[in-house]
């Protein structure tokens, strides 16, 4: 039986298919548009979908969509009627798009898909979900923390066999994620998108506003719940998410994107990421509590916040914890498949307790080397045609020279992060690599630190914790023997100033706090990649890489060679890797590059 999950309409469409259980692809639908975030009908990945699995809609059994239409309505009908007149003009903005779409989706979805079976899950439901189903364990506590799904902002359960049971609910307007996405907002960030960013920030202030926080804007019980101070906040009724007492409470105004970066925003930064990893931490402990056990799973928006995860894994409140590599909406397409297969149909659940089921969340589409060769010669792209046996030699060598490589080579990942099939990668033990790689090849602030790749079988080497991280969803510390002795005037430094101290043995991924979000790579899960870096580690000795997502500012990662080549012809980068097939740029192609272009792409 083939069930097909369809997240959209809010932000990072997806869809995900799945056969008797088994995960059979997953992809956003941003990869294939090109445009990042996309929230549109996921027509391009569904054909995506079908092309890569070799079926039709005639295959597919049911059609699961990721949250309940009715429900998201019935929260926004009652929070207008809640504030008004407040909010008038956010609700003449959003009810036609309601009235037109959003009401209709399940005729929507069978227009666009022909599937009559459709069924729908709620949003929290999708998350935890994703969380749990394809996680190694047959017994785990989930907790959800996003945003806001249809009311539910945050959720707490318990997930045993096919089962699921949630036993614990917070609503709108009441939202960790919202909280979070305000200080995004504030200090100059995308909303949902730019969360990531406030969390690099961090690092470089100093949490002086936290008390403030707590006193003025939101309550938190010893259990980890809590309730904002509306009185702050605008998300709720306005077209912003802070209005003006926030800005007085913080005597400043929202930074405009792109404008230099203040201290005030620096210190935002750390002190709602500290707040949220205090109320993540109560939250833990509840659900440790309440529902026991060795066993962890986490989902919703929050799951993506690293530094916060690395910090409970290492308490070790749960002995393991395993996060949904896609964690914000696009995950919501595979929990809802899992969810009709295993709650809707109620089919038995088998795990062995140590691989998950997710493979990596390699589980997009692919181009065979004939696909890429055939472009290349298309295209009259010089090329070298390694033999396979060649190639981790080969790249271990460019990145040994300083060299910077785009790699493309398998099935695309699933979820915002880049883990060595759509990468760009270098040497972590460059003291330049860090800017030279934002500035000259993503475009991006200079201050956003970058992750390292590491041999699984090394992390307790250069880590001070040694539990996997596969999906580069875990922040250690670098150990104190690899790290360099910092100078008393290097210590004075303040700011984004610290961002040109070297700090360890592999500088170029150690954050101003010691700390790095690490991706552990397995020989069995990810055999390429894992070749070029252990080539690498007997060629120089260290074990670690750069890994970085193979895209721009404003562009989500690359889906095909085509994507793949034009941002190494568009950027500083040295070489590409498509599959066996490496491109060198060539003294006179750098001097075509245009860095004005990349004016044309927002930040986000």
């Amino acid at each position: 039986m083939t069930i097909l999950g369809i997240s959209a309409f809010y932000h990072d469409s997806a869809v995900a298919l799945v056969k008797d259980g088994k995960i059979l692809f997953a992809a956003q639908e941003e990869r294939f548009t090109r445009k990042k975030h996309d929230y549109n009908f996921p027509v391009k990945a569904l054909k995506e979908a079908y092309k890569y699995c070799n079926i039709t809609s005639k295959d597919v059994d049911y059609v699961v969509f990721y949250e309940k239409p009715f429900l998201k309505f019935d929260r926004l009908l009652s929070n207008y009627v809640q504030f008004a007149p407040r909010g008038l003009k956010s609700f003449l903005q959003a009810m036609p798009v309601w009235f037109k779409e959003k009401l209709f989706i399940k005729q929507i979805i069978k227009d666009m898909t022909g599937i009559d079976k459709i069924l729908f899950c709620k949003h929290h439901e999708s998350h935890a979900a994703s969380a749990f189903y394809p996680s190694p364990f047959n017994d785990a506590a989930i907790i959800t923390i996003d945003g806001v799904g249809e009311w539910d902002t945050l959720t707490i359960g318990k997930g045993s066999g096919s089962d699921l049971d949630m036993k614990k609910t917070i609503t709108f307007p009441h939202s960790l994620g919202l909280l979070y996405s305000a200080f995004t907002y504030f200090t100059g960030f995308r909303v949902n998108s730019g969360e990531y960013k406030l969390m690099g920030l961090a690092p470089y202030g100093e949490p002086k506003y936290v008390d403030k926080i707590y006193e003025h804007l939101i309550d938190v019980k010893e259990d980890g719940s809590f309730r904002l101070n509306m009185d702050y906040f605008n998300y709720h009724v306005g077209l912003t998410m802070t209005n003006r007492k926030f800005n007085k409470l913080f005597g400043a105004k929202p930074r405009r994107p792109e404008t230099p970066i203040r201290e005030l925003d620096m210190d935002m930064a750390a002190s709602v990421q500290q707040v949220l990893e205090e109320i993540v931490e109560k939250l833990v402990k509840y659900a440790k509590k309440e529902i026991g056990g060795d066993n962890l799973c986490l989902a919703g928006g929050v799951a993506l916040n690293c530094v916060s995860n690395g910090k409970i894994l290492k308490q070790q409140i749960f002995k393991n914890i395993w996060i949904q590599p896609a964690s914000g909406d696009a995950g919501g397409a595979l929990g809802a498949a899992l969810y009709g297969w295993y709650r809707h149909l109620g089919n038995d659940r088998m795990v062995d307790g140590s691989g998950d089921l997710q493979e990596g969340s390699f589980l997009g589409p692919d181009f065979s080397e004939e696909e890429i060769q055939n472009f290349l010669i298309d295209n009259d792209i010089p090329y070298q045609d390694l033999k396979a046996d060649e190639v981790p030699t080969r790249i271990a060598e460019l990145l040994d020279s300083n060299k910077v490589v785009g790699l493309f080579q398998g099935r695309m990942e699933y979820g915002p992060r880049a883990l060595g099939h759509r990468s760009i990668i270098g040497d972590a033990r460059s003291k330049s690599m860090q800017r030279v790689m934002n500035v000259k090849i993503k475009f991006r602030e200079s201050f956003r630190p970058f992750a390292p790749s590491l041999m699984e079988e090394a992390t307790g080497e250069y880590f001070d914790f040694d539990y996997i991280s596969p999906y580069m969803l875990l922040v250690y510390d670098v150990k104190e023997d690899k790290r360099l002795d910092v100078t008393a005037e290097e210590n004075s430094k303040t700011g984004l100033e610290k961002l040109d101290i070297a700090r360890s043995q592999i500088p170029a991924i150690t954050h101003v706090d010691n700390s790095a979000r690490v991706h552990t790579v397995n020989k069995d899960v990810n055999p390429f990649y894992h070749r070029i870096i252990d080539a690498f580690h007997k060629r120089t000795g260290c074990p670690v890489i750069i890994n970085t997502s193979f895209n721009i500012r404003g562009e989500p990662i690359v889906y095909s060679p085509q994507d793949a080549y034009k941002v190494f012809k568009n950027t500083d980068m040295d070489f590409l890797l498509l599959e066996r097939f490496l491109i060198e740029k060539k003294a006179e192609d750098r001097k075509k590059i245009d860095y004005e272009w990349i004016k044309t792409f927002p930040l986000d």
